[in-house]
Order: C-alpha cells, then sequence, then structure tokens
C-alpha cells in the first residue's frame, strides 16, 4: 500500500533528495552509534513515500534515538519521556492530513512509555512507529532497560539485572498491532524495505530495528552483526515462502512440530511440511516473534500486516455523526446548562 493511502495529503510531492531531508543541526550522537545508519535510512527513504516534506511531522520522546526530529528536515515535536504515542494521536486526529513517524527506544517506548504504547497499538492509529532497541539506556549512561538480558550487569544492576526481558514484537502483537516487523541497523538495504512497508501500512506501523549502543553495550546484537554468526542464525522472512535459513552447506528449516515450532534439516522433510510465511496469520506471527538464537533463527522481515478500523477514520465519523444528529455544539451551552451556581 502506497504511503499516500496511509494518511498522506493529496498535495503531489516535489521530486526529492536524501538531502532535503537533512536538517542544518549538528547531529549529537556517540562516533559509530547505529542512530546514524537509522537516520540515514530515514532520510534516504523519505523521497520514495510521494508526500510533500510539509506534511511530515516526526515525534519523538526523550533518549538518545528521541533527538530524531532535529536531524529531519520535517516538522517535529521532541515531547516528554514515554508521552510521544499520546502527542502522536492528538496530531492525527487533529490533522489527519499529515503523516506521522514516532520515534523511540526501548526504554522510552517500553518502560515509562509503556502504557501508551500499549494504547496506540490497540487503537490502531495512522502513524508508524521506530523503536530502536539497543538493550540498554544510553542516554543517562549505561542503566539496564527493558529489554537487556536476564542477569546483564550494569551501572543499576551490579549483580545483574532480576528482570526477564520484554519482547517488543511480542508486546506489539500482544496489544493487537495490525503491522509488526523486524530489521537490523547494519542491514541498510534490509532496513529501507522495512521503513517503506511499515510507512505504507494503514495503521500503527510498528518496526523495531535492533540497533547498537558501541559505548554502553556494544555488540548487543552480534548474533546479527558476526558474519558467521549471521549466516547461521538470520531467518529473513518473505509472505508465502518457506521458513528456510542458514548457510547454502547447511540449511534448516523452522516447522511445527504439534503447536510447537521445531528446527529440522531442510532436506530431512518434504515440502508439504515446511512451514509457509502468511503476513496475516496473527497466531503464527506471535510463534516468530519468540524465535531467538541460539536455540532458534533470528526472523527479520515482516511477522504481520493485517487490517483493522483506524482509531481517527473512526472519531471522524462519530463526529459527523453527532453534528448530524445534534447540531454543531456550544461550549458556552454547555457549561450553562443543567444545574449551575453563580458564586460571589
Amino acid at each position: 500500500m502506497s504511503a499516500q493511502g496511509a494518511g498522506a495529503a493529496a498535495t503531489p510531492a516535489p521530486k526529492y533528495t536524501k538531502k532535503d531531508f537533512e536538517s542544518d543541526q549538528d547531529v549529537r550522537w556517540c562516533p559509530g552509534c547505529g542512530d546514524y545508519a537509522i537516520l540515514s535510512a530515514v532520510q534516504k527513504s523519505m523521497p520514495d513515500l510521494g508526500i510533500p516534506r510539509e506534511n511530515i511531522v516526526f515525534i519523538s520522546g526523550i533518549g538518545c534515538s528521541s533527538r530524531f526530529p532535529y536531524y529531519m528536515n520535517t516538522y517535529g515535536f521532541h515531547t516528554i519521556h514515554g508521552r510521544a504515542p499520546a502527542i502522536a494521536t492528538g496530531l492525527r486526529v487533529a490533522r489527519p492530513d499529515l503523516k506521522v513517524f514516532l520515534v523511540t527506544g526501548d526504554g522510552d517506548g517500553l518502560s515509562i512509555g509503556g502504557n501508551h504504547m500499549l494504547h496506540v497499538l490497540r487503537r490502531n492509529v495512522n502513524i508508524t512507529i521506530l523503536l530502536f532497541n539497543n538493550r540498554i539506556y544510553g542516554l543517562t549512561k549505561g542503566q539496564y532497560s527493558p529489554t537487556s538480558e536476564l542477569g546483564k550487569v550494569t551501572k543499576s544492576t551490579p549483580m545483574g539485572s532480576a528482570d526477564r526481558p520484554v519482547n517488543p514484537l511480542a508486546f506489539a502483537l500482544g496489544c493487537g498491532a495490525t503491522f509488526v516487523a523486524r530489521t537490523v541497523d547494519r542491514n541498510i538495504a534490509h532496513m529501507d524495505e522495512m521503513l517503506k512497508r511499515a510507512a505504507g501500512h494503514r495503521g500503527t506501523g510498528f518496526l523495531e530495528i535492533l540497533q547498537n549502543c558501541n559505548v554502553y553495550n556494544d555488540l548487543a546484537w552480534n548474533v546479527m552483526y558476526d558474519k558467521e554468526s549471521r549466516a547461521l542464525h538470520e531467518l529473513r522472512l518473505q509472505h508465502g515462502k518457506p521458513l528456510i535459513f542458514g548457510p547454502p552447506d547447511a540449511r534448516k528449516a523452522v516447522i511445527m512440530d504439534g503447536v510447537l515450532p521445531k528446527v529440522v534439516d531442510a532436506g530431512s522433510v518434504p515440502e508439504s511440511a515446511l512451514w509457509i510465511h502468511d503476513e496475516r496469520n496473527v497466531n503464527a506471527a506471535k510463534l516468530l516473534a519468540g524465535l531467538f538464537a541460539p536455540d532458534f533463527p533470528v526472523p527479520i522481515g515482516v511477522l504481520e500486516e493485517i487490517e483493522a478500523p483506524i482509531y481517527e477514520d473512526v472519531m471522524l465519523q462519530q463526529e459527523q455523526r453527532a453534528i448530524s444528529e445534534r447540531g454543531p455544539g456550544s461550549i458556552a451551552k454547555l457549561l450553562t446548562s443543567g444545574d449551575t451556581w453563580k458564586i460571589g
């Protein structure tokens, strides 16, 4: 689906280049941060969306990832910790002609902002969420985050984290998200593809980006960075294709063994036994979200894309119905209706 159908204005967009989306602000992330690659990929993908630059808005909360609006030559809001989903929802309801991106991190989006994230996902607000997941708090200098591994030693967990980590994909699916995908900051071509898919979805597009914090949690995703490990564990999801992964001389497949996924040698099972990926299968997406190394491959790509009513469309329909049935209304009449008292 085109981004035009995802809530952009009907005004034809000029022919932009990546440079048109680069702001004049100095980019202030640590040298080597994965955010640079994500920023470049987003700026590169913008011209292909076909949306006028003045109709694009980036909204963020607090954190390293949340400096993003400063670096995009579009409109933007740098808001408060965890509340970007609420701001984005309000903007979409007030200005449904705008294309809204929400940029957040594993801390901002899944800790203090977890409740707001839940509601924007279940409501299916027509926005695109980019969640940078580096398994650490970077801006505050290295505390454990909601996605940090069990036992993770950090400045705030010197004896190791006692918390089980949040799985962002499983969280989004559990909240009823209508588009859920994952990509990796070092896979530029795949990231570009996923950014366009997420932006083109009509409804809430949720894209987890595995991102490296080379200062406070370097190689947190080494399973997807190391060349040999990536060859063994990367599972590229493609709609209508079997779940096959691994190097050419050691191909593996994920099949269903009863109600649970199982890894087998690809050549040891008939084609009829292979698990064919279906982006419309919500239950299968939930199983895929739970797969991770070392016992399973790491899925990247679109886990799920389904259709559901758009929150702001329903709100607009209700507003129009109320006006047609009861008239435009008056705040003054509302405030003075019923039993009122004048004091003084």
